[in-house]
């Protein structure tokens, strides 16, 4: 028992460690935990550390998609469902017979069923390192909701066809496209039926239940409660709990309080932070294993047998995704005329392809002999395979994916955009909030001075938003903010109280309750604080975006005077005459101050206002959207 213990600590000890290194070194985690099992392994006296499929696909997956599906967008998802539809099934399912057939054809002694079985092994990209790079890198937020989609339904389509591929290999499962259909049908029906059930009861359940702690521990247990009810009817577990987080994710507002989702926000975090990082050192810690199960395969049938499966992998995503990218809008439309995304998108969704906890699992999940008492065919062989798919992948893509991000030149989220959607967002929201507070104060009028400071913080949180998109240099010799130095000031405040209450608790003259109960107050205060500073990363991509040395302020934009005074009827007052014309769909619109021409943002997918100056060197545009007036001038990049 003391053993375990020790390991367990010395593993979470390197967890810490390498993700120390990987944030200095800006590596994706992943990668270095793997990496870092790997070394660890070799180190003389090491005690075998046996990676147990059962713990991983029932103690480690259910909280990692639950907390991946909490903080996926309900609204971006069901946008994008048909795309993450065609990866999370079409692709999942491709690559099993792709990956499947090459291994039959280049490892002689692999019966068909148990190289399909291989195939959806390694058909699920992981969960996790994929979209960590790529938000990391600036991959555009729709890129990152596909990766993000398909990485939390993919897992149950793997998992199904895995199954079905292992029971035909041991012989439980007759063969025939009929059974295999209706396996897929009952898990992935009873995994929605599960979920969504499971999901309901919860939400009502958690909306009654008040006390911060007994709120989260139901949180806890969530994703098992919805993972081993679909398990147990044959339902896909993994479905069930996708499901389940996205539902309860999107109502989180109404079903937690404030305090509440603090506090949950952390533990989700150093839930993922931990069983991650440690199920990726285990997989690096099981290389000695597999080479000792190697002992009795020719050098040659491992390398080639390993290269192939590989290459097909690799190649195989590419092979898909191309094709579907484009193909799909013809059948859509039924003609050409929708463009299809620039060629640079599907190239790096298919290097996006990483892979890692579950194929591992799936792997050493493999039963040791079949119904009639022999070997499960190649075995030890496919293990070792499954393990290089997951290195190479994980390495060699994982480290070039943000260089390949960047040679791509696919736009980054706009900092300008983001900026102007918390402002509008939050000017709506303070008008909202004051509209309630004079209703308020008419029924039942507070004490004097009440009323004046919640209008004043409300009017200090409109402007804080907009003051992050024309930042003036102070007297300081920086760039700061009237909001940002509110920050700065009230956090050192907020020191000073601290340190006056624990000076008299040490003093005997405050009981350690109350000193509790005034630093977790002291502590949310300030934690909003910082949350504020580090929503804006310290206000720099916008000054970027906004601000240079040839950047002057807005009386000095000398391409405000060509349209100030010119009246521009809009080319089609309904929407963005592109979108209209290719059947596109926008986010926000502009109008061109020259000509007329409306255009969609940069959030947009097509970017036709940003096209349109390029294409007519127009310089200003103005937001096209009820109740907005700010204008944008493309040459000196300010707003005018």
């Amino acid at each position: 028992m003391m053993g375990v213990v020790v390991v367990g600590i010395l593993l979470v000890a390197v967890v810490i460690a390498v993700e120390a290194i990987a944030g200095r070194i800006r590596i994706a985690s992943p990668i270095l935990m793997v990496l870092a099992g790997i070394v660890l392994s070799l180190v003389p006296g090491m005690p075998k550390v046996h990676l147990d499929p059962e713990v991983v696909l029932v103690l480690v997956l259910p909280p990692l998609l639950y907390a991946a599906a909490l903080n996926t967008s309900v609204p971006a998802f069901r946008a994008n469902l048909r795309p993450i539809g065609l990866l999370a099934v079409g692709l999942t399912l491709f690559t099993t017979v792709a990956v499947g057939l090459a291994a039959w054809a280049a490892i002689p002694a692999l019966p068909l069923a148990a190289a399909l079985a291989l195939g959806a092994i390694v058909a699920p990209p992981d969960a996790v390192a994929a979209t960590s790079i790529a938000r990391r890198a600036g991959l555009p937020r729709r890129l990152v909701t596909l990766l993000e989609g398909e990485s939390l339904l993919n897992d149950a389509t793997a998992l199904v066809a895995y199954r079905v591929a292992v029971g035909i290999a041991v012989g439980a499962v007759a063969v025939g496209v009929g059974a295999i259909g209706g396996d897929f049908v009952v898990a992935s029906l009873g995994g929605l039926v599960v979920g969504y059930v499971v999901a309901r009861v919860l939400a009502w359940v958690r909306a009654m239940v008040e006390d911060d702690l007994l709120d989260n521990a139901l949180a806890l247990i969530t994703p098992f409660v919805a993972y081993l009810p679909a398990e147990a009817i044959h339902a896909s577990g993994v479905l069930a709990v996708v499901i389940t987080g996205l539902y309860l994710g999107h109502r989180e507002s109404a079903l937690m309080s404030a305090s509440s989702r603090l506090v949950s926000h952390a533990i989700w975090r150093m839930i993922e932070f931990l069983l991650q990082g440690i199920v990726f050192v285990l997989i690096g810690l099981q290389l000695p294993e597999l080479l000792r199960g190697l002992g009795g395969y020719r050098s040659g049938l491992v390398a080639g047998g390993t290269l192939v499966v590989i290459a097909a992998v690799i190649l195989s995503r590419f092979a898909y995704v191309f094709p579907v990218t484009y193909l799909t809008r013809l059948i859509k439309r039924g003609h050409a005329s929708e463009p299809g995304p620039p060629w640079q998108v599907p190239a790096v969704i298919s290097w996006a392809g990483l892979r890692g906890v579950v194929s591992m699992a799936a792997a050493f999940a493999l039963p040791l002999t079949t119904l009639d008492g022999a070997a499960f065919p190649q075995r030890d062989l496919i293990l070792f395979i499954t393990f290089m798919v997951v290195l190479v992948t994980l390495v060699v893509q994982g480290l070039t994916l943000p260089w390949v991000i960047r040679r791509l030149r696919l736009p980054r989220p706009d900092p300008i955009e983001d900026a102007l959607q918390e402002a509008q967002g939050q000017e709506a929201a303070a008008t909202a909030a004051l509209a309630r507070l004079n209703e308020l104060v008419e029924q039942d009028p507070p004490p004097p001075g009440v009323a004046e400071a919640l209008r004043e913080n409300a009017e200090y949180r409109r402007l804080a938003a907009w003051e992050r998109l024309g930042a003036e240099r102070t007297g300081r010799g920086h760039h700061e903010t009237p909001s940002a130095a509110y920050r700065r000031l009230r956090q050192a405040m907020i020191q000073a109280e601290r340190d006056e209450f624990v000076a008299r608790r040490d003093r005997g003259d405050l009981d350690e309750e109350i000193l509790s109960e005034v630093n977790r107050r002291l502590d949310l205060e300030e934690a909003a604080l910082v949350r504020e500073t580090a929503g804006g990363e310290g206000e720099e991509p916008i000054r970027a975006a906004l601000a240079s040395e040839r950047r002057g302020p807005r009386s000095e934009c000398p391409h405000l005077a060509e349209v100030r005074d010119r009246a521009v009827e809009p080319s089609t007052p309904e929407g963005c005459t592109d979108c209209l014309r290719e059947g596109t769909h926008w986010v926000h619109l502009r109008l061109c101050l020259s000509c007329g021409n409306v255009g969609c943002c940069d959030s947009s997918p097509r970017r036709h206002a940003d096209r349109h100056h390029h294409a007519s060197n127009h310089p200003i545009i103005r937001s096209f959207e009820p109740g907005e007036s700010w204008r944008w001038c493309y040459v000196d990049e300010i707003l005018v």
